[in-house]
């Protein structure tokens, strides 16, 4: 479908946030406007301490923008909603639940009666192959499995939008690369809209259809790039030419941003 043809989920309008601190204000976004259309998948990157998970967190509506205004479908974000589900890098499980209560957790909230809820959660669960792990407890998981269950969470509420910040960042370079393949294998399934940050140039080129780099604070968007690159996408798509192009433009400018933030 051509991109003027599709709506745009989320619209960023100018925004801006202050952070009051110790030592007088800090502006941690400034000016940063943004049409993410439905299904896209966006990633984005930037020196630490640019408001990339300030952004995150008022698409999220876990915080409020100090000016400007966040629309998902076209209704303005005044708080949390079930329409937007959020994937930490901190896997934020509840302890004392099974997996399978874990990803219940948000479909009862949801007012799901037990039998629909047991349904939907083994659902997800197998979508992320951890079916045969549905009576265990987090503290008897891999990080890379944690994460796996956090993911199946956010997918069983049925968010329009998924929000993910590092979601592997803690994790080792095997399980992250499996995590990548397995989000863009559900991805291409269930066409979420999805907003994902990372440090992780490689990351984002495999991922999004676009990458967004903002700059060193104040946050703003320097460049958005487009990666044209078909899917499906895989560890052999690391070796194109294309892949090495993209790669060297952008960190080239996540550089140059990481070097004002030293001066």
């Amino acid at each position: 479908m051509a991109r003027e043809e599709r709506n745009i989920k989320v619209k960023i309008d100018n925004v801006r946030k202050v952070f009051n601190t110790r030592n007088g204000e800090m502006v941690a976004l400034n000016g940063v406007s943004l049409d993410i259309m439905e299904n896209e998948f966006i990633c984005v990157v930037g020196p630490s301490g640019c408001g990339k998970s300030t952004l995150l967190n008022i698409i999220a509506g876990l915080s409020e923008a100090t000016s400007g205004t966040v629309y998902c479908d076209g209704k303005e974000v005044t708080g949390t909603g079930t329409e937007r589900g959020v994937v930490f890098q901190q896997y934020a499980l509840f302890p004392w639940m099974t997996v399978k209560k874990n990803v219940e957790f948000g479909l009862k909230l949801q007012g799901k009666g037990r039998e629909e809820a047991s349904e939907i959660a083994m659902k997800y669960l197998k979508m992320v192959d951890l079916q045969d792990f549905a009576n265990h407890y987090p503290k008897e998981l891999s990080g890379g499995m944690k994460q796996r269950v956090a993911i199946a969470r956010a997918y069983a509420v049925n968010p329009s939008v998924l929000l993910m910040d590092e979601p592997f960042g803690a994790l080792d370079a095997q399980t992250r690369t499996q995590l990548q393949s397995e989000l863009l294998e559900t991805w291409q399934k269930e066409r979420k809209t999805c907003f994902f940050i990372t440090h992780d140039v490689d990351e984002a080129i495999i991922l999004a259809q676009k990458v967004i780099i903002m700059s060193a604070r104040p946050g703003r968007i320097k460049e958005i790039v487009d990666i044209d690159i078909p899917y499906p996408r895989n560890q052999e798509t690391k070796m194109t030419k294309e892949f090495l192009d993209l790669k060297n433009h952008i960190w080239g400018q996540v550089y140059q941003e990481y070097l004002e933030v030293r001066k």
